[in-house]
């Protein structure tokens, strides 16, 4: 079944894509490489500055602060990268005819695709029901074809778990070392949950869907929700020293 959902985040693709054509091939080549690397900016930094705005701003925003973090770190990245490509490539580069065609607009098409990925991951973030106007976490949401958000959460984690992957260690107060995982985005391990059989406490288990739904669901409820209050909560805090102001990879 087709959604409001689908109809917009189909024409977010054609929108940025016609915008970002008119730019030609090295345009539309720049601006992907900008909006891929703003979006992995974004989801590594807007977690801790979603809880410095809590703590330190409005604490009563709580359920605001991750959607106004992940947008706005978005939206600052976006504009500082484009300056900065601008100025190392201000003049016009030739390209043969039919490969400026074909790179304009596969660029174009990309960069619309890229970008409603990110804005459909941000609306997991978003203090609004667990579903509206189509738009469901468990669901398909583009034409119940392809899942842009699980896809670009995919990739961040990739991203994270192998060219930039780093190893963390979790620590009791005795000084032990308990764990040593690779820090990823949303990289919970069998170990963070708890789970008894050592073969799976190895195993990533995403959780930044079902973690953002529960909570939509539970402010429709009208129940009292900070951040962090999900499953997550589950973990013993005095097992492992705090580390929440830390970027997520």
């Amino acid at each position: 079944m087709i959604g409001l959902i689908d109809i917009l985040l189909l024409a977010i693709v054609v929108g940025v894509a016609w915008s970002v054509a008119g730019e030609g091939a090295w345009g539309a080549g720049s601006t992907l490489i900008c909006v891929i690397l703003s979006g992995l900016l974004a989801m590594n930094f807007f977690e801790p500055l979603a809880q410095f705005l809590q703590d330190n701003v409005a604490p009563s925003w709580n359920h605001y602060w991750d959607f106004i973090s992940l947008m706005g770190l978005f939206a600052g990245f976006v504009t500082l990268l484009r300056l900065v490509a601008e100025r190392l490539m201000p003049a016009y580069i030739y390209v043969q005819p039919h490969l400026h065609m074909v790179s304009t607009w596969g660029g174009s098409l990309l960069t619309g695709y890229v970008t409603m990925a990110f804005l459909l991951t941000a609306l997991h973030t978003t203090p609004l029901p667990r579903e509206f106007i189509g738009f469901t976490p468990e669901r398909k949401n583009f034409f119940g074809i392809l899942a842009p958000d699980r896809q670009w959460l995919g990739f961040t984690q990739y991203v994270t778990e192998h060219p930039f992957a780093q190893q963390m260690e979790v620590i009791d107060r005795s000084g032990k070392v308990l764990h040593n995982p690779t820090r990823m985005f949303d990289g919970r391990t069998g170990w963070f949950w708890r789970l008894p059989d050592e073969e799976n406490q190895s195993q990533v288990m995403p959780s930044f869907t079902i973690r953002y739904a529960t909570r939509r669901e539970r402010l429709a409820a009208g129940s009292v929700v900070t951040r962090g209050s999900s499953a997550v909560r589950r973990v013993k805090r005095s097992k492992t020293r705090s580390r929440k102001s830390s970027p997520n990879f």
